[in-house]
């Protein structure tokens, strides 16, 4: 696995940021995961992502565990902050690790609503040629396996797909009691969608409980599966990184 840099001493941090090339931030959030999941659902399965890479040239920051869940609100439990809010702890995060010295960083995302910030602040440190930033949800590659294994390309929330994760990693932590009340009150796509359009996307305009696909279709091997192919990809994403020298990743200037 990657190292850990909050395990780190200052000493043993200064020779191992001067070694590494790339950082992984894992974020996430504390929300509603329907009747059946925790709430750190999402940072949960980021951080095990992050925690399973076996690179010697990464370093796993501390994993953010708050991110924008405002679409969520009405559930108990669910803490949010503001995009901008977000948008700026991320930056400035990055930010000071940069000035040590380590300027590739993996925006390890476990949570959707966190999308448009980190996309800013990709956009805006990547300009400022601080650091280049990439944004990157550890399910973003395996809609061939979600197929595969569900029916459906789309991960929901707190389906199949996420009460595999948490079944492989914190099978404690899934409330079997609960699954006939997941499936029950679960909503078929995230959204109310008119004309192509997203007209209403707070969670309770189209889900009961929260819930969007089918929990009950989530196995522990299913989650392995999912899990195993987000490290293969994120593998592969790190060593395009490690490849490609900074300046290379920085934008071209104005002609």
């Amino acid at each position: 696995m990657g190292t850990p840099l909050a395990d780190l001493s200052t000493t043993a941090a200064e020779s191992r940021l001067a070694d590494a090339e790339i950082a992984l931030l894992p974020t996430g959030a504390t929300e509603q995961h329907g009747p059946h999941l925790p709430l750190g659902t999402d940072t949960r399965a980021a951080t095990a992502v992050a925690d399973r890479l076996d690179r010697d040239d990464v370093v796993v920051l501390p994993s953010i565990a708050v991110g924008v869940s405002d679409h969520h609100r009405q559930f108990a439990g669910t803490l949010s902050v503001s995009p901008d809010t977000f948008e700026a702890y991320v930056r400035e995060t990055v930010e000071s690790l940069a000035a040590h010295g380590l300027r590739k960083v993996v925006l390890l995302n476990g949570h959707g609503g966190n999308d448009d910030a980190l996309r800013r602040v990709a956009r805006s440190l990547r300009a400022e040629e601080t650091a280049f930033v990439v944004p990157w949800n550890w399910w973003a590659n395996r809609g061939d396996d979600h197929e595969a294994l569900f029916g459906r390309s789309h991960v929901g929330h707190a389906g199949a797909a996420e009460t595999s994760a948490i079944r492989a990693l914190a099978p404690d932590l899934v409330d079997d009691d609960a699954l006939a009340e997941a499936d029950a009150g679960a909503g078929e796509v995230w959204g109310v969608h008119v004309a192509g359009a997203m007209v209403m996307d707070d969670a309770t305009d189209f889900s009961d409980n929260g819930v969007v696909g089918v929990p009950s279709d989530g196995s522990a091997a299913a989650g392995e599966r999912l899990l195993d192919g987000a490290v293969a990809d994120l593998d592969a994403l790190c060593s395009w990184l490690e490849s490609t020298a900074f300046a290379a990743l920085v934008p071209a200037p104005h002609r």
